[in-house]
């Protein structure tokens, strides 16, 4: 009888772990999908028609902005690749205010065989997302300069190497002239929302643990033939 009643107790706290846990990250769900709500309504917002002064990550990002000023001749390339597409290159360029600031723009994407080809510079009037986006690790290859190949976006190196604000805008349209860059503008899309997966895993496994508590009840029942 104790072995029984240690038995319940035991798997009594761990269903109660379990079911808590999988109630958590249903919590954890609704909460992320009001972050990515509030997300997608700032991209889709209003642009406005300068750079904050004071930039800060936190409450700028994904901020819309329409800024007149100068696209630079010097470019970036990012490897990546876009479904249906197939591989290729983000261009990221310095862009000049009218202030004389110096930003980073992403101004979209081109296939490997127009690396070469020449693109829009001088005046121009962009509309797109402020950005930082977070895309290397300890795993990422460092940028192959002399190839001009970048394996991700890293703000604060890119505009090291082209002497810019450490801030990114990612473009939305193309500007006025420009024809063969496609752009890839920011969207929800990078921001993870795994809960419901772990959610059902841990239901899953109170499940099994539940299961697994009802077979050794029933091994433990005493045998009347014995």
């Amino acid at each position: 009888m104790r072995r029984v009643i240690f038995l319940l107790i035991i798997s009594g706290a761990g269903l109660a772990v379990l079911i808590g846990l999988g109630s958590w990250q249903l919590q954890r769900k609704a909460w992320k999908e009001g972050i990515l709500a509030t997300i997608e309504q700032r991209i889709a917002g209003e642009a406005a028609a300068q750079l904050p002064q004071a930039l800060e990550p936190e409450a700028d990002k994904y901020r819309p902005v329409r800024l007149t000023g100068d696209i630079g001749a010097e470019e970036l390339h990012v490897l990546t690749s876009i479904k249906d597409i197939g591989p290729g290159y983000r261009v990221i360029s310095p862009f000049t205010l009218e202030d004389g600031r110096q930003v980073l723009i992403d101004r979209g994407f081109i296939p490997v065989n127009e690396k070469q080809a020449l693109r829009l510079t001088g005046p121009a009037e962009i509309e797109g997302n402020i950005h930082w986006p977070q895309e290397t690790d300890s795993y990422t290859p460092a940028p192959d300069l002399a190839g001009n190949i970048w394996y991700a976006r890293d703000t604060e190196q890119m505009a090291a190497e082209l002497g810019t604000e450490p801030v990114l805008i990612v473009l939305r349209a193309r500007p006025e002239g420009e024809a063969d860059l496609l752009p890839v503008p920011v969207d929800s899309a990078s921001v993870p929302n795994n809960h419901l997966q772990y959610a059902i895993t841990w239901f899953s496994l109170a499940l099994i643990w539940a299961a697994m508590t009802l077979y050794f009840l029933r091994r433990s029942r005493p045998n009347p033939k014995s």
